[in-house]
């Protein structure tokens, strides 16, 4: 088991800057961001790049991963994002995580996009990763899509070393990721209500994913699955710093659900994900044990 935070970009780089180095001092495998123009749960609040913040991120830190939850299509085009990626991938000696994700719709309002439905904004999602993929694998690429078109891309250097990590809730985004993951992102089932009812939801999503990946000819032991914990939907218990054994626990269950990875989010003084500075130092000294 594999364990990661979440840093938003709220905070001006004096103040995150420790925190990300602190991950790393702390011995959390991995670190990420929202990749956001305006996140809907701070949408009032002060808010920085995500490429960027990861390259600087990447020049202070050693060993730990870092990467995007989520990447969207809603104000990124493939074929830009990629050359952020590979500037990324450098600076950081190949430790980015790529998530990829349908994303809500605030960014794609706020550059005066049209409204779309939730199977076009599926379906642009699903265009986008085709077409980063087919980037990131070949040269000289023409596409005409719906949605992104390309003519004569270029696309040296190769990205090798980064990780496509697709998002999925739904039945046709999990098996969307079976087939051009090489791994598996989810918060969980949204609907849910109750903590037990989220992780029955994910036990659906599992199986759904599995059978999927075994349809497609892949092994399910060989890829990732990264469960992004706290959902405010299920109140204080979808917190997993609400306490040290509250971690403790969800660790275990995500363990038996098959995840490989669990990441939550650095503490704030307010909501959201309001919690207590103590209770990540205390889960930082369980994590040797944690893993086991």
């Amino acid at each position: 088991m594999r364990f990661g935070l979440t840093i938003l970009t709220d905070l001006p780089w004096a103040e995150a800057g420790p925190r990300w180095r602190a991950a790393e001092e702390m011995g959390f495998d991995h670190a990420w961001t929202y990749d956001h123009l305006v996140w809907g749960g701070l949408p009032e609040s002060p808010w920085t790049g995500a490429v960027p913040t990861l390259a600087a991120a990447a020049a202070t830190t050693q060993r730990i991963g870092l990467g995007t939850l989520v990447t969207a299509p809603n104000f990124r085009h493939p074929y830009p994002f990629l050359r952020d990626v590979q500037a990324l991938e450098g600076i950081a000696d190949g430790r980015v995580l790529l998530g990829l994700g349908v994303g809500g719709d605030r960014d794609s309002k706020v550059l005066g996009g049209e409204a779309l439905s939730t199977r076009e904004r599926v379906d642009r999602f699903q265009e986008f990763v085709t077409l980063l993929a087919r980037l990131r694998d070949e040269d000289h690429v023409d596409a005409d899509g719906r949605w992104f078109a390309t003519r004569d891309a270029r696309t040296l250097p190769p990205l090798r070393r980064t990780p496509f990590l697709v998002a999925a809730n739904g039945p046709r985004s999990l098996r969307f990721s079976a087939r051009a993951g090489d791994g598996w992102v989810t918060t969980g089932p949204h609907a849910e209500t109750t903590l037990e009812g989220w992780y029955d939801g994910l036990a659906r999503a599992r199986d759904t994913y599995e059978e999927a990946l075994v349809a497609a000819g892949r092994e399910p032991a060989d890829l990732p699955r990264y469960l992004l914990a706290d959902t405010g939907r299920v109140g204080p218990a979808g917190f997993a710093l609400a306490s040290l054994g509250a971690f403790e626990d969800m660790a275990g269950r995500a363990a038996e659900l098959g995840f490989t990875d669990l990441v939550t989010h650095w503490p704030r003084t307010e909501q959201p994900y309001a919690g207590d500075d103590r209770v990540l130092e205390q889960v930082a000294d369980a994590l040797p044990r944690l893993r086991g």
